[in-house]
């Protein structure tokens, strides 16, 4: 008589357990719906780790919250879906507590998965709901650190279009820009010298108008800036220009946001660059023109002048160029480093390096001067022309750096400082 409820829950059993083969092989059918879908969370741990990186694709980067209990992260599809599973990648920070939820209008909730033993690792979570938003709710780490999250991934049906058209006509050059006049001059560096005014050689500066040796990340976002668009807070700055010890400013500084160096796969998968990262490209205390390469000079319409990396001779008429190109692949982890360089590399084979992989625009710095004429007469604050170099403090807003991404660089179009083809 006792053996019906064994045959039974042995029938059960294996019910539960097709159940759940079934339920994992059709969503294993269903496509990706989150990726590059807006994502928000309660916390971040540093501006490094925002919730974007969950939602990008990319292993190198990740979403990571502050050391404390509970946290949440959720992403925006875009429209109604037919969700069919979650997955979890897991940092070596995760959750044993958490619970996953969807909601049509990111206030009401329905939960559709919880558990109190996570694991970490990689975790797949199956069940038959819909919303728009999906949302990971934790409520117990498994470390003294936050929750941390490589890949947060949404599988299902609908949802909105997470790859922008390309536009008829379109220019196919990944690019945006930013035109930012100069707007003073100091002999500050709050990238290399912070808090030490005057420390550093004559700066010229450009973008915001309120950077010193003090500034921080804060400061440049809630002041004014120059740059058109005006939503590019950031601060850009380079050596001053002197001509018979006189100093001349460009007469247009432009910065333009690229994406080439890499493959056109590596292309697709570019990153924004977080709020608050400091770049420093080029050589000030290069000895020659030979210790300082990526940067060079060349003359406005003077096709017969060849570029150098140092100062040349410009024909009347024309105007002295200097161009610089920021590296771009990123560690993926530190906003600056102990040398201002280390965080960053340039690509090489048209790939980024295991150490750095996480691509990001390629920024290029275009300086015009209203100089012509013997280039003897010219120096840099810095020392001679191969000294050039150039500082970078991102203080775009994470959503119109992250539009720009997607609409221009990872489909290749050429847009204006609009962020638009």
């Amino acid at each position: 008589m006792r053996k019906r409820p064994l045959i039974a829950a042995a029938v059960a059993a294996a019910l539960a357990a097709y159940t759940l083969v079934a339920a994992t092989a059709a969503s294993a059918a269903d496509p990706l719906i989150s990726q590059g879908r807006p994502a928000t969370a309660s916390s971040v741990e540093a501006a490094a780790f925002p919730a974007s990186n969950a939602v990008d694709g990319n292993a190198g980067t990740r979403w990571s919250s502050s050391f404390s209990d509970p946290q949440w992260l959720q992403v925006d599809l875009g429209a109604g879906a037919a969700i069919s599973s979650v997955t979890l990648n897991w940092e070596a920070a995760y959750a044993t507590s958490f619970s996953i939820a969807t909601s049509a209008d990111g206030s009401s909730w329905t939960t559709r998965y919880s558990t109190t033993a996570g694991t970490g690792g990689r975790q797949t979570v199956t069940f038959n709901g819909t919303g728009r938003y999906v949302r990971l709710n934790t409520t117990a780490r498994a470390t003294q650190w936050g929750v941390s999250l490589t890949e947060f991934q949404v599988y299902g049906t609908g949802g909105g279009s997470t790859t922008p058209t390309i536009p008829p006509g379109a220019v196919r050059v990944a690019e945006f820009l930013a035109d930012c006049p100069f707007t003073h001059r100091l002999p500050d560096d709050p990238i290399i010298f912070p808090n030490l005014p005057g420390a550093s050689h004559m700066h010229s500066f450009f973008g915001s108008e309120v950077t010193n040796a003090s500034t921080t990340v804060n400061d440049l976002i809630n002041a004014n800036s120059n740059c058109n668009p005006s939503i590019d807070k950031s601060s850009y700055w380079i050596p001053t220009l002197y001509r018979d010890d006189v100093p001349v400013e460009p007469v247009t500084g432009i910065f333009y946001y690229l994406g080439e160096g890499v493959s056109d796969a590596l292309i697709a998968q570019t990153q924004p660059f977080p709020v608050g990262l400091r770049i420093v490209a080029g050589n000030a205390k290069a000895a020659g023109p030979n210790d300082n390469t990526i940067s060079r000079w060349s003359c406005l319409h003077a096709g017969e002048v060849n570029p150098s990396h140092d100062f040349v001779n410009c024909p009347a008429g024309s105007m002295l160029e200097s161009y610089l190109d920021f590296p771009h692949c990123w560690d993926g982890r530190n906003l600056d480093s102990t040398d201002h360089k280390s965080h960053m590399a340039y690509p090489v084979n048209n790939a980024c390096p295991a150490t750095h992989p996480v691509v990001v625009p390629k920024l290029r710095q275009v300086m015009r001067y209203p100089v012509t004429g013997d280039p003897s007469r010219l120096r840099l604050a810095s020392g001679p022309g191969y000294t050039m170099h150039g500082d970078f403090f991102n203080a775009w807003p994470a959503d119109e750096m992250a539009r720009r991404v997607n609409n221009c660089i990872r489909i290749i179009v050429k847009c204006g400082t609009d962020g638009r083809p």
